[in-house]
């Protein structure tokens, strides 16, 4: 059975984090770190009761090892997602992991963030205060969620490549944005931005959304009218105008070759900028009707290469250095990934 480290009553309003680890020496170093640094943790020695723990009274995040007895922590993600009650509880994944391809399986299963045994101690509590941040942005914008999540809902049932993109894309650019610095309501944008950005593929033959081949120059034409549909159904959301221009301009280039309005360097909006080199991230490294995905490395190597032409190239090292910081520790570097699993 999952135990608490103090009583709730007597802990306030301190925040409530699950720690998930079999090891007995871990689960005492990670609460009594927890506790030391202001948070009250909670804690469960195996998948089962994590999944009970966090369904009955939902933590405000969880640290979950990933080699558990028996369910290991990526089931245990996928089983919180599919919760509504945890489907936004951000999730930091420790593990002695360190292949590349284990990021993209972790994110794909519904993990924020990943960290390295043996871990730096700081770091650990610097991802655990950022995860904290994005969830309590996430509660601000919940009158919204109904909303998002419809539109969400019908563009994955038109185009079934995009399970999870907006999710995965959210967690992704909300790094990226903590780390170049934005914080508060434009921090809030960019994540809603980057939840929202493919709304206008609702406007989209599904034909041409599923096509497994090459797109005739019509058919991009009409492709490439999403970003404006999606502007337009934005509109009547509240705070709209935060947020519009992200959807709109995603798709802008740093050359000024991109669509709709063939924006160029700063007059594309910095959280577009930030969304579209996500967004271009996320479809490489997985797969698409007309080809199949990238390696890690090779997707890297292709943001790399395109800096200062479809990319504002101040932002390329900056996400870069934060993919990399998932096959190795980066002690006080970089905050958490959020996913959030708003339409789920």
């Amino acid at each position: 059975m999952p135990t608490r480290a103090a009583d709730r009553e007597d802990e306030g309003d301190r925040p409530r984090v699950l720690v998930v680890d079999d090891d007995f020496a871990n689960r005492v170093l990670l609460t009594r770190l927890l506790a030391r640094a202001g948070y009250e943790p909670l804690a469960a020695v195996d998948g089962m009761s994590a999944l009970a723990a966090a369904r009955s009274d939902p933590p405000d995040a969880i640290l979950l090892d990933v080699g558990l007895p028996d369910l290991d922590g990526l089931d245990v993600c996928r089983g919180l997602r599919s919760d509504p009650a945890t489907a936004i509880t951000p999730i930091i994944l420790v593990t002695g992991r360190s292949d590349p391809r284990d990021v993209v399986v972790g994110l794909d299963a519904g993990a924020d963030d990943f960290l390295t045994k043996p871990f730096d101690h700081a770091e650990l509590l610097a991802r655990v205060r950022s995860a904290l941040r994005l969830r309590q942005a996430m509660v601000g914008m919940e009158a919204a969620h109904g909303v998002v999540a419809a539109l969400a809902n019908a563009v994955e049932a038109k185009d079934v490549t995009t399970e999870q993109h907006c999710q995965r894309l959210a967690a992704l650019a909300h790094r990226l944005a903590v780390e170049v610095g934005i914080t508060g309501i434009d921090l809030k944008a960019v994540v809603f931005g980057a939840l929202l950005h493919d709304v206008g593929k609702i406007g989209v033959s599904e034909r041409i959304l599923t096509k497994p081949g090459p797109l005739t120059e019509d058919e991009w034409a009409e492709m490439r009218r999403h970003p404006e549909i999606g502007e337009q159904i934005c509109r009547p959301l509240t705070s709209s105008r935060l947020f519009a221009p992200i959807v709109r301009h995603h798709h802008e280039r740093w050359d000024g070759h991109g669509y709709p309005d063939r924006l160029r360097r700063d007059e594309i909006p910095l959280g577009a900028r930030i969304v579209g080199l996500v967004d271009a991230f996320d479809a490489m490294v997985h797969d698409r009707p007309y080809r199949p995905a990238l390696s890690l490395e090779q997707a890297v190597d292709e943001i790399r290469s395109n800096a200062g032409r479809q990319f504002d190239p101040a932002l390329v090292p900056l996400f870069i250095a934060a993919v990399d910081s998932g096959r190795s520790p980066v002690p006080n570097r970089l905050p958490t990934r959020a996913l959030l699993a708003l339409a789920g």
